[in-house]
């Protein structure tokens, strides 16, 4: 049978939007739920990844970033606008900033601040480094974080975040252009990995190394030679731990490379956001997307090499599978 891509999908669900928004899809026990545009051209909007508060708590506005191109990377001078959608005013859009940190996949980290009813938080560059901007809709106080988030605990006091050049350089089109990677030419830095952000204080703290994890003993093959990022951290419902993606390129000569994404070698891990505690989740080499299901257990798309690729639930802190 033909697989049919992401990108052939997403152009079919869309052609039956007109459709669905006439005719209202369907519900429990047959319930109508109507569907509509909330956005219009000739720009065009989207949000950008799934574990972010696109609405704000009272269900009134929406987030989303806005562009008048497609269909190429974005480059280090490309400019969106961040804005929000009134959904009780006519679907009204409000520009509340701009920003030339973002990528297709994830647009700018932008989200509700957790915890806050007012408060919008997205990524920026200011110069010659990445941050953020906490931005309050109802005073309009705006403030600058030298650092950029990934990752916001549930009180939106605490953020996990990453070295987004390093992304960029290992896989282009995640992380965000403009800045070169200053360990570019270190398979494991001691110096980079994955840092804590107090969004009240702005100050940072590195709490897990490069190094450090690909120090980790990996079962199935020598990773010395490999050259080595993290991605993707998501914090627990909780707040207690998060989730983090260990990454790796293959040397090329390596002929014993177990199962792998893209190319690339994945393990999946979780600690505490003081960097403590690390538990390697999956090992297995390939592990793509997830969620928490509770802050005890992760729902993802992994593969085995016994049962293959399918969605596994695991138990943190355990072998549970």
């Amino acid at each position: 049978m033909k697989q049919c891509s992401r990108r052939h999908f997403i152009k079919k669900s869309i052609a039956t939007l007109p459709a669905v928004y006439m005719a209202g899809c369907g519900g429990k026990d047959g319930q109508k739920i109507s569907v509509r545009p909330i956005t219009t051209g000739p720009k065009f909007h989207w949000f950008g990844y799934y574990d972010k508060y696109q609405f704000d708590p009272a269900n009134r506005y929406v987030l989303s970033n806005e562009i008048d191109f497609e269909h190429r990377s974005p480059r280090f001078d490309d400019l969106i606008n961040v804005g929000m959608v009134d959904l009780k005013n006519r679907d009204t859009w409000y520009e509340l900033g701009h920003t030339q940190t973002w990528n297709w996949q994830q647009g700018c980290m932008l989200q509700w601040l957790p915890g806050s009813k007012t408060k919008v938080i997205w990524n920026n560059r200011q110069g010659d480094f990445f941050g953020c901007v906490i931005l309050d809709i109802k005073s309009g106080r705006k403030r600058f974080i030298p650092h950029p988030v990934y990752t916001i605990s549930p009180d939106g006091r605490t953020a996990m975040t990453l070295d987004f050049e390093r992304v960029q350089d290992m896989r282009p089109g995640y992380g965000y252009a403009g800045l070169t990677d200053p360990n570019k030419d270190v398979l494991a830095p001691d110096n980079a990995g994955i840092y804590k952000v107090d969004l009240e204080t702005g100050e940072r703290q590195l709490v897990i190394s490069i190094q450090q994890i690909a120090k980790i003993p990996y079962p199935w093959e020598d990773l010395s030679d490999a050259k080595h990022y993290f991605n993707h951290l998501l914090f627990s419902p909780d707040g207690s731990r998060f989730i983090f993606l260990h990454r790796w390129q293959p040397n090329p000569q390596n002929k014993k490379r177990y199962q792998n994404v893209g190319g690339w070698g994945t393990r999946m891990l979780t600690a505490t956001p003081d960097g403590n505690d690390i538990h390697v989740v999956d090992d297995f080499g390939f592990t793509s997307h997830f969620i928490w299901r509770d802050p005890q257990h992760i729902l993802a798309w992994a593969g085995h090499p016994e049962f293959g690729n399918h969605f596994y639930l695991y138990t943190d802190g355990s072998k549970d599978v």
